[in-house]
Formats: C-alpha cells, sequence, structure tokens
C-alpha cells in the first residue's frame, strides 16, 4: 500500500490506535509544543490538533515520534527501499545477482516523479502566511516557524526535477523585521544542496525560485532528511518509500508544486539579500541566534480543500528528529562506512547534539607484522570522516579499532568510552584542526560556523584500570565546589562560572599544583562544569554537557601538558572546560505556567490521561 495524502496516513494511524485527537481549543504560542513534547516522551502517539487558536488549518504532529510508528507506516515498502539504497552504494550487487533484485529495480523505475495537471487537489486555494497555524516552540524563539518543510529548488545550470533537491531546511514564518505575509525566512546551514543551488543562482544574477511543501505523504518529509548517495533523486526515494509516484506541475510563475502537498508556499530569493533570522529553540538544546539569512519573498501560498498542517518540536535529544536518525540508519544501514575504506561502524551521537560527538570503529592494518598497535590507519580513517559531507561539521570524533574489540559497539556510550580510556596515551593520541567549521547552531566556537575539532584515535592493549570511585587521599581545594564520578575515568568538577577567559588561568593552576604530582592513572578525563551532580547524573546528560559547551582548541587542557613538534599532549589528565561560556547560547527551557495547563491535560478526565 501507499499512502496518496496525509490525511490517508492519519486516517490508518487512528484507525490502528497511534493517533490521539485534540478537539478543544489549543494555542499555537507553546501549548502545542508543550503537549507534543511531553506525549513524546512517554512514547505516546501522533497528536492531531482539530482547533488551533488564530487558524482554520488543524495540525498534526509527532507522526514519527517512534521507530515502531515509522515502521507501521512503511511496513510495505521499507525491506525494498534498504535494499534500493544498497544497490545504490553497491550496484555490482544488481549485475551479480539480477534476478533477485529485479523487483528492487522495478520499485524504483515506478517511483520516477509524474508530471499531472494543474488542477490537482493542492489547487483547491490560496491564503497567506499569517493564516496558517503560527506554532511558536519556545519562549524566545524569534516567531513562528516552519519545522516539517520539505524545500524544493531546481540547478540553475540544470533545470527540472530529476537534478533538483529536497532539503528540510527551518522557515520562519514572521516576527523580527519580516514584512507579514509577504517575506519569510530561509535557514539553511553548511553541506547542504539548496546552497549549491543559491550559488548557481547568484552567480547567473537570478533568483532562487523556491517552493516550501508541508505535509503530504509522510515518505516525502523522509525523503526531505535523508543522506541520500549521489545521483539518487529525493523525488524518486519519496516516491519508492511512499509506494506512490511523486505527482507534480509547473504553477503560472514557473514554480514546481507538489500535487499531493496540504500546503506549497512559492517564492524567491534574490542574490545577497538577507534579512535577521531567530532565535529559534534548536537540536543542540540551545537556542540559536538571531544572525543574517536569505530571505524569501513570498509569491502564493496554495492549499488542499481540507489540508492539514505538520510539524514537529525542537530541542534537547531525544526529540522527534531522534526518531528520524532512527529511520535513516535503518534505511540506509552501513551505507557511510562502505564509503570509507577501513570504516566499520559511525555514530553520530544524537544525546550530544548529533554533530559535536562522533564515535567510530575502524581497521588498524597497517603493520600487522609489529607486535605492538598503535593508531595508524584510523588516523587516516579519521581524516577521512573529518571531510566527509555533514560528518565534517563534528567537533569531537572518538575512533577505536576493531581489532582491539571486535564486539564493541558505537552506539553503547558507556562501553565505547570505557573502551577509549582504558587506552588513550594522552601524549599520543589526540590531533587537532583549528580554526575549521563546525555546525552552524553551535555556539560553542569563536563564530558562526567557526570553531575546531580534535580527533582521538586509540589502538592498542588496555593501559591502565579506570577508577570507579575516587582514593580516599583525592581531594581537590577552593575554587571546586563539588565533584563526583560520572563513570569509570572520569570525574565531573563544579568550578565557579565562567565570567572571565582569564579565570581559567587560576583554575588551571590550581589543579596543577594538586595533581601534577599525584597518581591520577585511573582518572584520564576531567570535566570542568557548572554543576557536577547534573553532568554526573546519566552519561545523557554528560555527553550533551561536555560535548555541546566546549570547543577542542580554546577548551582542552590537560596537567603536565606540553607541546612537542606541533603536537599537543599531556602526562596527567585531560581537562575539559565545559561550563557555559559567556558567548554561548540560552539553554532552552520550559514556560511554567504552559506546563501546568498541560498538567490538567493529563489529569483524570483530560483528553491525555493515561498517555502522559
Amino acid at each position: 500500500m501507499g499512502y496518496n495524502s496525509l490525511q490517508a496516513c492519519i486516517t490508518d494511524l487512528e484507525k490502528n490506535g497511534h493517533l490521539i485527537r485534540i478537539k478543544e481549543e489549543v494555542d499555537p504560542y507553546l501549548q502545542m509544543a508543550a503537549i507534543h513534547l511531553r506525549v513524546f516522551e512517554h512514547n505516546g502517539p501522533a497528536i492531531l490538533f482539530e482547533n488551533v487558536k488564530g487558524s482554520k488549518f488543524p495540525a498534526v504532529s509527532n507522526l514519527f515520534g517512534t521507530l515502531d510508528r515509522s515502521r507501521f507506516i512503511f511496513r510495505d515498502t521499507l525491506d525494498k527501499i534498504k535494499t534500493l539504497v544498497d544497490i545504490k552504494n553497491d550496484p555490482v550487487k544488481a549485475i551479480k545477482h539480477p534476478f533477485k533484485y529485479a523487483n528492487t529495480a522495478l520499485t524504483a523505475l515506478s517511483a520516477l516523479p509524474m508530471k499531472v495537471r494543474k488542477d490537482a487537489p493542492i489547487s483547491f486555494g490560496k491564503t497567506l502566511i499569517s493564516e496558517l497555524p503560527q506554532i511558536v516552540n519556545w519562549p524566545k524563539d524569534g516567531g513562528p516557524f516552519v519545522t516539517m518543510p520539505q524545500v524544493y529548488t531546481e540547478d540553475a545550470d540544470m533545470p527540472g526535477i530529476m537534478n533538483a533537491n529536497l532539503g528540510m531546511y527551518r522557515i520562519q514564518l514572521g516576527g523580527n523585521d519580516y514584512i507579514q505575509d509577504k517575506e519569510i525566512g530561509l535557514h539553511y546551514q553548511l553541506h547542504r544542496g539548496i546552497g549549491v543551488h543559491q550559488t548557481k543562482a547568484n552567480a547567473k544574477g537570478q533568483p532562487l525560485k523556491v517552493s516550501i511543501f508541508v505535509g503530504g505523504p509522510p515518505a516525502h518529509p523522509v525523503a526531505a532528511v535523508m543522506p541520500l548517495p549521489e545521483g539518487l533523486s529525493e523525488m524518486t526515494f519519496g516516491g519508492a518509500l511512499g509506494n506512490r509516484r511523486f505527482r507534480y506541475f509547473y504553477d503560472n510563475e514557473g514554480f514546481c508544486i507538489s500535487a499531493d502537498a496540504d500546503f506549497v508556499i512559492t517564492g524567491t530569493v534574490m542574490p545577497m539579500e538577507n534579512k535577521s533570522e531567530g532565535p529559534f529553540g534548536d537540536h543542540l538544546g540551545y537556542y540559536s541566534l538571531a544572525h543574517p539569512f536569505p530571505l524569501m519573498k513570498v509569491h502564493n501560498v496554495y492549499h488542499k480543500k481540507d489540508a492539514i498542517w505538520s510539524f514537529t518540536v525542537v530541542g534537547r535529544p531525544p526529540q522527534e528528529d531522534t526518531s528520524f536518525g532512527a529511520l535513516i540508519h535503518e534505511i540506509t544501514g552501513n551505507a557511510i562506512p562502505k564509503e570509507i575504506p577501513g570504516l566499520h561502524a559511525v555514530n553520530a551521537v544524537d544525546a550530544a547534539g548529533v554533530h559535536p560527538l562522533l564515535f567510530a570503529i575502524g581497521s588498524e592494518r597497517y603493520t600487522p607484522y609489529v607486535k605492538e598497535r598503535y593508531p595508524q590507519e584510523i588516523i587516516t580513517i579519521a581524516n577521512h570522516i573529518l571531510g566527509k559531507g555533514q560528518l565534517s561539521l563534528a567537533k569531537y570524533l572518538f575512533i577505536a579499532a576493531k581489532e582491539d574489540n571486535p564486539s564493541l559497539d558505537v552506539n553503547d556510550i558507556g562501553s565505547f568510552l570505557k573502551h577509549i580510556l582504558q587506552r588513550i596515551d594522552l601524549t599520543r593520541d589526540l590531533h587537532f584542526h583549528t580554526r575549521t567549521t563546525i555546525d552552524t547552531l553551535d555556539y560553542s566556537g569563536d563564530g558562526l560556523n567557526s570553531g575546531s575539532k580534535v580527533a582521538i584515535t586509540v589502538a592498542g592493549d588496555i593501559k591502565r584500570e579506570l577508577w570507579n570511585e575516587l582514593p580516599s587521599s583525592f581531594a581537590l581545594p577552593q575554587p571546586v565546589n563539588h565533584y563526583k564520578i560520572v563513570m569509570p575515568g572520569v570525574l565531573a568538577v563544579e568550578v565557579p562560572k565562567n565570567i572571565r577567559a582569564s579565570d581559567m588561568d587560576l583554575v588551571l593552576e590550581i589543579l596543577q599544583e594538586t595533581l601534577g604530582e599525584a597518581e591520577t592513572s585511573g582518572l584520564p578525563l576531567i570535566v570542568l562544569c557548572d554543576d557536577a551532580a547534573f553532568t554526573a547524573q546519566n552519561l545523557n546528560n554528560f555527553v550533551w554537557v561536555t560535548f555541546t559547551r566546549s570547543n577542542p582548541s580554546h577548551d582542552i587542557y590537560g596537567i603536565n601538558s606540553f607541546t612537542e613538534h606541533k603536537h599537543w599532549g599531556c602526562k596527567g589528565p585531560l581537562i575539559i572546560d565545559a561550563r557555559i561560556k559567556p558567548h554561548h547560547a540560552p539553554v532552552l527551557e520550559r514556560d511554567p505556567t504552559v506546563e501546568k495547563l498541560v498538567d490538567k491535560m493529563g489529569e483524570k478526565g483530560g483528553v491525555l490521561h493515561g498517555i502522559i
């Protein structure tokens, strides 16, 4: 089967107990997001908001809130799609086993986009930006945003749908200096296909035509976030995943229109014409602040007769985009490792906000004739990873040698870090990349898109027994307030808040005096933080605090540190300063008044009773 619309998916989910309706009026300012967050936290169903304050359109969220629900939605096509992606990464398989993959080839062929007449359902009517659900997720957001868009652009040199890009980039509908109903903000980050298209349009002095699809068959938003192999179109993928060809036409102004979408916003982006976009609560758990981003001048807002607005809430992981990531991993499997020789597994750690932290496993085969194994090939692999697409936005890459532990799992945070800390040679294994690009949403660096990276490459036998608890003789003096073991070999140390960068000199001096001559081999990592109890509470807190609040080149220190031939290392514990700095973005916090409203909805007789 395949859904021909968002409504068809909603009907199917409701019929099978995967969706609830909220009939009472809900406020798009904070309340809808708060409901979504609470339902998601309890692994709850998709939510259909029938009565959105200030808008005639209903809205749906949490469609992809669990991996099981995503599997249910795509239950008839998921296995075929996995095979299709696998063949695209290794076409020799199809040549060697033509009959085995024949059905998959037909799936790909039948998924080719289909041009249809202009009287498609999306042509039912037009509306205004201000009449769409004005959903604001977080108190300090700059305005309402589209959080589940499919942004379509074409290549100025090779126009047409087969060379087009479909991506999920956030859209600010109002606020700031945007002229209501005439201008909206288009935010996209580094390494995005739309950037290539805008660059080409700018070079020709042409406006970039943009079509923003919202809703439609659930395969379409999935296609917009998929990291697809070279040459596999998002529209073709969406058709194959949804078992329904992507239907489209061009309106009278030459904009591509998704015939099955619930809404389509069309507009143009002129060369070098920007306006301030943001703030926006983002997936690192902080606000991305206001910065100049492309300005989109609105032409038309089309909608279906019974259109439903689709949205999600972005915040500190895990969130619905975490489930998106799980679905992507299920579909693509080992696509990335197959592209990098010697790489067996890589995991962008969701709990750390995805981009800040990567775990990887590679082979160490350069000198198999040498008894003592040490990092060689995995350094090459690490460089390859940090030059690969969106993986290049990572700040911290920990990579281990498969030969040291064949059962090592990049998805097991505790076991993987323990493996690293048992074997790391702090005088040798840290490799820095300074003055480079990091995630646009990461404010730990020294400017927008600007920061540093460190590859921590570990191979060889166990070098130390990690401390599970501190020796009775261990003590740290003031200004240390509290300290607590996070996991074997890791200590969270609470020190006064970072107000001036120069204060770190005093903290380091005290730690050096205290630990410089001490026996600390079982404690390879110390994390300075604002709240030791919170940081040590669980591993998710630890990786979130440590890797979202530090910039390797500026915030990594060490006891008995040295620089030799441009290589930095330390002979005592490694220190990461993961305190919030003055230039960091604010942490996302929920509105207490709105939370109380949601609490009431969860009480006996409330629509969310038994769910939250």
